[in-house]
């Protein structure tokens, strides 16, 4: 028999990952600056980042980029390319927006408040997309990741980082996860995968993956 406080427990918990989805008001204020701060996800966007050997001249894009320390990173290796990102909550574009403000400014950095499935113009062919946390949460992801492709130079790199923060989560979770983001991108056209493990509790898998040059439908 469910009792007041057991329901009570479950709505706080709806709530709370809805946040994490969707940041948004105080709530969503509080869990930008944890995820700003906490060492964890700190180290694994700059790693992930990292993967993509970005160039000073690269036209990057992240979606989903929460306090921006991954922009910030592209930023930093991309000094004469262009940063662009992608969030569906307000509270994070505010956010990035003040942690990358010098970049903005010298329009470097492009951030949008938008969802996947509807993307703005990026004014040109990109280089490589990353997704952090984010992919489990798109409608229909492999025409999401189809569309993406479209984005994408021939050659172009794309990572999808998952690091699984459900209850018990262990290392088999995270190389289950790997194994349905690399499906995802194989059945979206994507060749050259590879994965790359980053030991953190739980660990951090990144798939990577090329864009082949030839666009999906074509």
């Amino acid at each position: 028999m469910q009792t007041a406080g057991t329901s009570l427990r479950q709505r706080a918990l709806r709530y709370l990952v809805s946040q994490a989805h969707h940041p948004r008001g105080v709530v969503g204020w509080a869990n930008g600056w944890m995820f700003a701060h906490r060492p964890s996800n700190r180290k694994r966007n700059i790693w992930a980042v990292s993967l993509l050997d970005v160039r000073p001249t690269d036209r990057v894009l992240e979606i989903g980029f929460g306090p921006g320390v991954a922009i910030a990173e592209f930023a930093a290796r991309a000094t004469r390319g262009q940063v662009f990102g992608v969030d569906h909550s307000r509270a994070m574009v505010r956010r990035a927006a003040r942690r990358n403000a010098a970049a903005v400014r010298a329009r470097r950095v492009h951030l949008a408040h938008a969802s996947v499935e509807r993307l703005p113009s990026f004014g040109g062919p990109l280089d490589a997309i990353l997704a952090v946390n984010s992919v489990g949460f798109w409608p229909d992801p492999v025409e999401r990741l189809g569309e993406l492709r479209r984005l994408l130079r021939p050659a172009g790199r794309i990572a999808l980082v998952s690091q699984p923060r459900c209850p018990g989560a262990t290392r088999d979770t995270t190389a289950q996860a790997a194994r349905e983001l690399q499906d995802l991108l194989t059945r979206a056209g994507f060749t050259h995968l590879r994965v790359e493990t980053l030991e953190l509790d739980p660990p951090v898998a990144c798939v990577l993956a090329d864009n082949p040059g030839h666009p999906p439908g074509r």
